[in-house]
């Protein structure tokens, strides 16, 4: 079933290929008969007590988010792994920019899937999902989240080159 293919991991990228379709007809059916992801936080102290923590991820292996959408929210995508054309630098400029927010009053939403990062600090941002920045995780994070917009020119390329397609998708990008 499409549910089971998500829960083992398939990206509606490959199952489009697997269907001689598109990603956006794949995601567009998935949502349209209810195969939605949901947010849940990630257990820090192993089941002591409950978590309390931003770190989030996203799974079809779910019954209900942990969390509920942010109120006056931003997204901000990440560098993701370092690379020629993505540093430390871009990492640094997502600081600024997640403090920048937090100080104008918005709930800061970070998407990084880089563990080795400063924005990816526990107590750098509001919240905090740790996962790939494929078109698919961001609009599905986009969906859940409903931010009122989206940075990514602070990311590096990897954002940068999903801009256009998540501006075709009717994702209100911030800044350029």
């Amino acid at each position: 079933t499409l549910l089971r293919a998500k829960q083992i991991g398939l990206s509606d990228a490959q199952i489009a290929k697997c269907i001689e379709s598109t990603m956006l007809n794949v995601m567009a059916h998935r949502e349209a008969v209810g195969v939605v992801p949901v947010t849940r936080q990630i257990d820090t102290v192993a089941a002591e007590f409950p978590a309390m923590t931003n770190y989030l991820y996203v799974t079809y292996s779910g019954t209900g988010h942990d969390v509920a959408p942010a109120n006056n929210s931003v997204l901000v995508l990440g560098s993701g792994a370092y690379r020629i054309g993505s540093s430390v630098e871009f990492d640094w400029c997502a600081v600024k920019c997640i403090r920048t927010l937090d100080q104008l009053g918005y709930c800061s939403i970070m998407l990084n899937s880089n563990p080795e990062t400063v924005s990816t600090d526990y107590d750098m941002c509001q919240r905090l999902y740790f996962d790939e920045e494929s078109l698919e995780r961001v609009l599905d994070v986009y969906r859940m989240e409903q931010p009122t917009g989206v940075i990514v020119s602070v990311g590096g390329q990897i954002p940068n080159n999903l801009a256009m397609h998540l501006f075709r998708n009717k994702v209100t990008i911030l800044g350029t």
